[in-house]
C-alpha cells in the first residue's frame, strides 16, 4: 500500500474504535464529511467493505475487524517509537495520556503535575477521568492510576499515595434530626448518598472493618452520583450521609461543616498506584511524570 495511505489507516482505526464518525472526527481534528469520504475511498481501494453504517451506529465488518486487530498494535508501536524520539531533544516533549478516577485525578494527579508542566513547556498531559477500570493499552493511555488491589499483575506499578482512609460524614443540621449511627448496620435508618460505578455493576457497598470483622452495607437514600465530588456537595447541602475519602472531606470536617461518624469502623485501603505496560520502555517524558506522581506520597 502507498506510504501516504498511513493516515487513512489511522482514520479507520479511530472510527472503528469509537463506533462513531462524529467522535473520531473530533479526535482527528477533521470534519465528519471529510472523514467519511476518506473511509469510503479506502474501502474502494481495498475492494472490501470495512464498516457497516446505520443512522445510529458504526461497526466493523468481519474484514474490518481483522484489519483493526492487525493495525492497532502496529500503529501503537509506531506512536511509541515516535514519542521515544523526544529523548534526543534538548527538552523533554510529547503527550502523556493518563486515566484515573475522579478523586485521584483531583487530589493526586492535578496538584503534582500542574507544577511540572510549568518547568517543561514542551510536555503535555491528557488526563481522562474514568471510573470503569478501562484497559489502558486498548484505550491508548500511557499511565493508569488505580488503588493497589485493582492493578493488573502484568503491569509495572509504583505507589503514589499513602493508604486511602474512608469516612462517613454528615452535617450538624442532619444529625439534629437523626440519631448518630454507632454500628454500620444502623445506616439502614439513614438517608445515605450512594455511588454508582460501572465496575461494580450497581451501587457501591460501603465497606467497614473492626477487630477483624468485615461488614459491607448496601445503603439507600435520595441521591445517587457517579463521582465522589458531587457526593461531598450533597452532604454539605444536608442531603444525607456520605462515605468518602477522608482527604476529600477533611477541610469540611476540620471547619465543622461536616461531622465524621463510625470512625472506629472505617478502614484504610491500599493507596493509589501509577502503572504502565511492562513491555513498554519508559521515555524521558514518562519518567518525569512518574517521578512527579511519586513525589511527597
Amino acid at each position: 500500500m502507498p506510504r501516504e495511505n498511513l493516515n487513512d489507516l489511522q482514520a479507520f482505526v479511530h472510527v472503528a474504535r469509537e463506533g462513531s464518525f462524529t467522535r473520531a472526527a473530533a479526535q482527528l481534528g477533521v470534519s465528519q464529511s471529510a472523514l467519511s469520504h476518506t473511509l469510503r475511498a479506502l474501502e474502494q481501494r481495498l475492494g472490501v467493505r470495512l464498516l457497516t453504517r446505520t443512522t445510529r451506529s458504526v461497526s466493523t465488518t468481519e474484514a474490518g475487524q481483522r484489519l483493526l486487530d492487525t493495525l492497532s498494535p502496529r500503529l501503537a508501536e509506531i506512536e511509541e517509537e515516535l514519542t521515544a524520539l523526544a529523548e534526543y531533544r534538548d527538552r523533554p516533549a510529547g503527550t502523556i495520556r493518563i486515566s484515573a478516577a475522579g478523586h485521584a485525578a483531583e487530589h493526586v494527579v492535578w496538584p503534582r503535575l500542574q507544577r511540572v508542566l510549568l518547568d517543561y513547556p514542551d510536555l503535555k498531559v491528557e488526563l481522562t477521568v474514568d471510573y470503569g477500570l478501562s484497559d489502558i493499552v486498548a484505550q491508548r493511555h500511557d499511565i493508569g492510576i488505580r488503588l493497589g488491589d485493582q492493578v493488573a499483575k502484568d503491569m509495572i506499578a509504583v505507589p503514589i499515595s499513602p493508604p486511602l482512609r474512608m469516612c462517613v460524614v454528615g452535617t450538624p443540621a442532619y444529625f439534629r434530626h437523626h440519631v448518630i449511627p454507632m454500628h454500620p448496620q444502623d445506616l439502614a435508618a439513614h438517608n445515605c448518598i450512594n455511588l454508582r460505578l460501572p465496575t461494580h455493576g450497581g451501587l457501591m457497598p460501603w465497606e467497614f472493618e473492626r477487630d477483624g470483622e468485615e461488614i459491607n452495607v448496601r445503603v439507600s437514600g435520595q441521591w445517587t452520583f457517579n463521582n465522589s465530588a458531587l457526593m461531598l456537595r450533597a452532604a454539605l447541602a444536608d442531603g444525607g450521609l456520605a462515605w468518602l475519602p477522608c482527604d476529600l472531606a477533611r477541610v469540611a470536617v476540620d471547619s465543622g461543616q461536616l461531622l465524621s461518624v463510625l470512625e472506629d469502623w472505617c478502614p484504610d485501603f491500599d493507596g493509589y498506584y501509577a502503572y504502565y505496560p511492562s513491555r513498554r520502555q519508559a521515555s524521558v517524558a514518562l519518567r518525569i511524570v512518574l517521578d512527579a506522581l511519586r513525589e511527597a506520597r
